[in-house]
C-alpha cells in the first residue's frame, strides 16, 4: 500500500526512491540473492530494522513533529555519509548520493526547520 507515502516534492521523491526506499519502505526491490539463505535472512533483518527506524510508506503514521524531525534526520544521516550505507552502495551503485542529491535533501530538511 502507498496510502501513507511520504508527501515530498518530486526531486526529493526521486532521491528517496533511488537511495532509500529499498530499506525504508514497503516498496523494496529484492535482489536475486535476497531469496537465498543465509543472505535472505540478513537482508530481511536489515530491511525490518530500517523500516522500524523510518518507513517512507507509513509516513501518515508519524505525527507532524515526528515527520519534521525525520526530515532533518534524513539529512543528518546523509550529511554524515552514514546513509545509504557504503556496503549497500557497493552492491547498488545507483543509490549513490550525488552532490545535487545532497542539495535537494538539505533543502528539504531546511524546510522542516521553519
Amino acid at each position: 500500500p502507498t496510502d501513507g507515502l511520504v508527501d515530498a516534492p518530486d526531486p526529493v521523491m526521486t532521491v528517496l526512491k533511488q537511495s532509500c526506499f529499498d530499506c525504508h519502505s514497503n516498496q523494496t526491490q529484492w535482489p536475486w540473492y535476497g531469496y537465498i539463505a543465509p543472505f535472505s535472512w540478513l537482508i530481511q533483518d536489515h530491511v525490518g530494522e530500517a523500516r522500524e527506524e523510518l518507513d517512507f510508506t507509513a509516513w501518515n503514521q508519524y505525527d507532524e513533529d515526528e515527520r519534521l524531525d525525520l526530515q532533518e534526520d534524513v539529512w543528518d544521516e546523509v550529511d554524515l555519509e552514514e546513509m545509504p550505507p557504503a556496503y549497500y552502495v557497493l552492491l547498488h551503485p545507483e543509490a549513490r548520493i550525488t552532490q545535487k542529491d545532497r542539495e535537494i535533501l538539505e533543502a528539504w530538511a531546511d524546510a522542516a526547520s521553519f
